[in-house]
């Protein structure tokens, strides 16, 4: 029962941190790029998770080097750019609605490249949430015809990337320490993404001098300690306490909070989003694999 209560806390804070992070990643795009957005996003996080776990890098064993940046590349750099890409033409809400695919697809990934089993309660629960998500992207097109759904792609790529990182943190990274997964990841992907922000012309007169440029760095420096540094050292260990289709539940909560968001901020919601809400919530409690007498 403590691990149970355990499990869902971690998932609440989650998504209540993720669901934050899409109104801020849109927020940040006011004064910057896409590209310097997911530059600063991954060299700021990367130099609070420095502070915090540089000494546990010593501990990793060399063969989890490989994994290490692998999931580094897969569960940071490149979703970090592809968001911030996507939600240049979609909302905010629009991008997290999409992101709900993450837990079927580490279903599918982890059947077909890790052979991990899933219950079929966890199955009917990723479903049933799958279904709900599916309300919520046809409702969201309804209401916002304008919108280029073509960069939804970036999203769905991102999905795939994040069911392959779940599965790869808890099939060859099960033993090493949350913090020390989450330096290691931004160990890799430091310096290229400072290459990028270099080549996007960040340091320049144009960039310092933009009207929204001090409010967009704010923006991200929440996003980087919240959204990114904190949530995946939480993330990490979710993934060890619980399976790795109940950790990407996350996503399934995560719209609801994105879309409380998008309403304060202007974005339209109609009721039948609100009864897809209820639908997302029955397949992450169908999700939970529950222990066997």
């Amino acid at each position: 029962m403590k691990s149970l209560n355990v499990k869902w806390i971690y998932l609440i804070a989650l998504s209540l941190i993720w669901g934050s992070s899409f109104i801020l990643i849109k927020k940040s795009l006011l004064g910057l790029t896409a590209f310097q957005l997911g530059s600063l996003r991954t060299i700021i996080t990367g130099l609070i998770l420095f502070s915090a776990g540089f000494a546990s890098l010593k501990h990793i064993p060399k063969n989890k080097w490989k994994w290490l940046g692998l999931s580094g590349f897969l569960g940071s750099f490149f979703p970090a750019y592809f968001f911030a890409i996507a939600e240049t033409e979609i909302d905010s809400a629009v991008a997290s609605i999409l992101n709900s695919l993450v837990p079927l697809n580490t279903i599918l990934i982890g059947f077909l490249l890790f052979k991990i089993n899933s219950t079929k309660r966890q199955i009917l629960g990723v479903l049933i949430g799958f279904v709900g998500t599916l309300i919520l992207i046809l409702k969201g097109a309804e209401l916002n015809p304008n919108q280029n759904y073509w960069f939804a792609g970036f999203v769905i790529a991102s999905t795939l990337m994040y069911a392959t990182n779940t599965n790869i943190i808890k099939k060859h990274l099960q033993d090493i320490k949350p913090i020390a997964i989450a330096t290691a990841n931004y160990a890799f992907i430091m310096v290229p993404a400072l290459i990028i922000l270099i080549w996007d012309d960040f340091f320049t007169k144009e960039t310092f001098g933009n009207i929204h440029f001090v409010e967009s760095m704010f923006y991200v420096l929440v996003l980087s300690l919240f959204g990114t540094a904190l949530a995946k050292i939480f993330y990490n260990k979710l993934v060890q306490i619980s399976t790795p289709v109940f950790a990407s539940s996350v996503t399934y909560l995560m719209p609801v909070i994105a879309l409380g968001w998008g309403l304060l901020d202007g974005e339209k919601f109609g009721i039948l989003q609100g009864a897809a809400t209820l639908l997302i919530l029955l397949g992450i409690y169908l999700s939970h694999r529950r222990k066997k007498a």
